[in-house]
């Protein structure tokens, strides 16, 4: 994906107020070089963070007439209107090593003998994955197959088979689960109603004292 940016001369409070109500987002792109202050148009910005693309893939940022590669790393929005205020990006090459979330996309599951044969339910219990490549390999988003899944089976981040030179970002021995496969509740019986005891034909019921003894 392509975006414009523009430089920027002032900073401060003041200033980035300005620009926000002239329609416009402060920012900062840094690494490999000297950081740099740019403003980006609001809405471009603000549609651009809608596609998955952007938070997840390189971006081409033309900036001063030349286009750099770089990656969204962090923006932060007004606490309760649609509003971005800032925006940050790193440059990268296509030697840089790092480390970004990829979101994961599933298919299969409606196939496989756990949802096909067995009806159970499939959770996607992680929707994004923290993975180390080159910034060359860095996966718009990583596919996930399920169409093997089995009645309860989970599938954990180690199970995954990513693309070549992708491995995710393990955290001490944690191996966090991935897609868990879960067998429906049955439904409960229905409870027998109770049995209410008949009195004899002829007969008080039991339990009842005749009305004459209690005149008594």
């Amino acid at each position: 994906m392509k975006f414009t940016a523009f430089e920027r001369s002032l900073q401060g409070t003041g200033a980035s107020r300005r620009l926000r109500n002239a329609g416009k987002v402060p920012g900062i792109v840094y690494g490999a070089g000297e950081p740099r202050m740019i403003e980006l148009d609001h809405n471009a910005l603000f549609f651009a963070l809608k596609k998955e693309a952007f938070h997840s893939s390189l971006l081409d940022m033309e900036l001063g007439g030349k286009t750099e590669k770089v990656l969204l790393r962090d923006f932060q929005m007004h606490a309760f209107k649609p509003i971005v205020l800032h925006v940050d990006f790193q440059r990268v090459d296509e030697t840089t090593r790092l480390r970004k979330k990829v979101p994961l996309h599933f298919s299969g599951e409606e196939n496989s003998p756990a949802v096909k044969t067995d009806k159970c339910l499939v959770s996607h219990v992680a929707t994004e994955l923290e993975v180390e490549c080159l910034a060359s390999q860095l996966p718009e988003f990583i596919t996930i197959d399920l169409s093997q899944l089995v009645k309860g089976q989970s599938l954990h981040a180690s199970d995954l088979k990513l693309p070549t030179g992708i491995k995710y970002v393990r955290r001490g021995t944690l191996n966090p689960v991935i897609v868990a496969v879960t067998v429906p509740k049955e439904e409960e019986e229905a409870a027998p109603a109770p049995v209410v005891a008949k009195a004899e034909k002829g007969k008080p019921a039991k339990g009842k004292k005749d009305e004459k003894q209690n005149k008594k």
